[in-house]
């Protein structure tokens, strides 16, 4: 499943690329470049990170469906084994 993005936030993280590169590596880089970099991160390394979130996703809801018995669970037919109560007079 390829990873598409909107245009506002592949705007976005076009600035934020640019930035880090300037902060952290010292250098001014284009949206071309910025966009290259972001297309190869979408293309080589969001799809392991994807895939590890629905890997954890999966094994989350398995857990709590696994447990719905004992989080769900209610006594049926329960009205006639109630201990009877003192009646109230008419």
């Amino acid at each position: 499943m390829a990873i598409t993005l909107s245009q506002d936030v592949t705007k976005q993280l076009r600035a934020s690329i640019k930035r880090y590169v300037a902060e952290n590596l010292d250098q001014d880089i284009g949206d071309l470049k910025a966009g290259m970099l972001l297309d190869y991160v979408l293309k080589e390394i969001a799809p392991t990170v994807y895939n590890r979130a629905i890997t954890d996703a999966q094994a989350y809801f398995q857990g709590r469906v696994a447990d719905l018995d004992g989080v769900c669970f209610e006594k049926e037919f329960g009205y006639w084994t109630q201990p009877a109560g003192p009646r109230k007079a008419r």
